[in-house]
């Protein structure tokens, strides 16, 4: 009983020292004199948010609990007011993501996500190249209205990854990962970097970098215009990425001809198209109509999102039992509103604009085109010491932002570019996002070529969206 017990007793212990190791780093900041031009209680809010932020990378805490501790602490210390402490639940953006999470739940009930996947591979799936293409196409469509792209991945894509991968005898931990489970698991995980980069409900941080950019700004993001930013090169990486891997990490089984007959046999066993099913395509049509064209209407992203739940609740699609037990919305709701909060405030006690001051000497030097390019794949790169799309966009974004604009940088290209790259960095290791431990976690691929395919891949994403995104955005007129 004893030995049982004590892997959970260390684990506690060791959660508990960096618990404590957060509060000091927080504590030692909030002791500091605050900087010549900031005043304290900037200061102070910027002690409590390196001590959030250092939280959500270590994970003393879920998520979750750090942010409601770094909340009542604000209010504890006096740095904010009750009412100022909890003004980021009040965020459009913030309600936005979290009734996209119960919409993308619909998909996974009906099962219509799941037959979405089969429907390509049926008819692309004779090649290992053209299954894994369907496997991406699968998650392009879906992604737009499913923010967890970890759901995405987990909850659809790597279940059908593993049938079609065991229906060729390709297993990990017994040699023949080759044949096509070690290559479709990397192309669904990279594909699936890439569809979060190319909506702005793709993934739970881009309303959070949306949010952060309209702040610093002036020009909010919206759905729309993110899209359309990202359609060309994200539709290009898509093509180039699974080609790039076919060729660096080829699968040992090139022709895949029982793959279509597989997937007509589990759409068979699915039968037609249930009524919840068609409901939901319904719905699903009706708000990518509405967030592309309801804003000539006044009809707001948030307020779509809430038409679509409402659709979904009077259809029955979703039961209220449904909204109450999706965790991954309601845990979103609260860490996001905090850090959409702390950040807000950061800029209007004025941190954000002193911060921009002090680094605009550091890069008077430069053209804003090179301190753009520079400092946006710094920012690219440093999420080797990340293991949270959430953390690195709380912790960098804005102030990387912030110094690119005050270089005389487009404010909007330069918010879109760090925004995509929020996204595709997750490619670089194996717990770079929440998509990549759940692909790692299959076995198919070995640490070492996980991270030299992740490297590569991510020097593709530059040359895309720098080179042939740059220019797409010139015609767009983003700069």
């Amino acid at each position: 009983m004893s030995k049982n017990k004590m892997p959970a007793r260390g684990k506690g212990e060791v959660r508990l020292g960096l618990l404590f190791l957060t509060l000091l780093i927080g504590a030692l900041i909030w002791f500091v004199p605050a900087p010549s031009g900031l005043s304290s209680q900037a200061w102070h809010l910027f002690a409590i948010f390196v001590a959030t932020i250092i939280g959500l990378v270590v994970k003393p805490m879920p998520m979750g609990s750090v942010a409601v501790l770094a909340l009542t602490a604000t209010v504890l210390t006096q740095t904010l007011t009750i009412e100022e402490a909890l003004s980021g639940f009040q965020n459009t953006t913030i309600w936005l993501i979290v009734i996209a999470f119960f919409i993308s739940r619909g998909f996974i009930k009906t099962g219509l996500g799941t037959r979405v996947a089969y429907m390509f591979v049926q008819k692309f799936g004779k090649k290992t190249l053209g299954l894994s293409y369907s496997l991406v196409a699968s998650d392009l469509i879906l992604s737009p209205a499913m923010p967890s792209n970890t759901a995405r991945a987990g909850g659809i894509l790597l279940p059908i990854v593993r049938s079609l991968s065991e229906a060729y005898g390709s297993r990990s931990g017994d040699g023949t990962e080759r044949k096509v489970g070690a290559f479709l698991t990397t192309v669904s995980f990279h594909g699936d970097m890439v569809t979060s980069a190319m909506f702005l409900t793709a993934m739970a941080a881009n309303p959070l970098a949306a949010q952060i950019a309209g702040d610093i700004t002036g020009e909010p993001i919206s759905w729309v215009g993110w899209a359309a930013a990202a359609s060309v090169p994200g539709l290009l990486s898509l093509l180039l990425v699974p080609y790039v891997l076919y060729k660096l990490y080829p699968p040992e089984v090139k022709e895949t001809p029982a793959a279509p007959q597989m997937a007509a046999q589990k759409l068979k066993e699915m039968g037609p198209l249930k009524r919840e099913e068609w409901f939901m395509i319904g719905v699903f049509v009706l708000i990518l109509a509405l967030w592309i064209f309801g804003t000539n209407f006044g009809i707001s992203a948030t307020t779509t999102a809430f038409i679509g739940l409402v659709a979904l609740l009077i259809t029955q699609v979703l039961s209220w039992s449904d909204i109450k037990k999706e965790e991954g919305a309601w845990d979103t709701l609260v860490w996001f509103a905090v850090l959409v909060m702390m950040a807000g405030f950061l800029n209007d006690l004025g941190m954000i604009p002193w911060f921009t001051d002090t680094m605009r000497g550091a890069v008077s030097g430069m053209s804003w085109l090179w301190t753009l390019v520079v400092l946006a794949v710094v920012y690219f790169y440093s999420h080797y010491l990340f293991a949270s799309n959430t953390a690195h966009v709380s912790a960098m974004y804005a102030a990387f932002l912030a110094v690119i604009v005050a270089a005389g940088a487009p404010p909007v290209a330069s918010a879109l570019l760090l925004g995509v790259f929020s996204n595709l960095f997750g490619c670089l290791t194996h717990y770079s996002s929440g998509p990549a431990p759940v692909f790692f976690g299959a076995g198919y691929v070995t640490q070492s070529k996980w991270w030299t395919l992740g490297l590569i891949i991510s020097i593709v994403h530059l040359i895309v969206w720098l080179g042939v995104g740059g220019a797409w955005w010139k015609v767009l007129g983003l700069w």
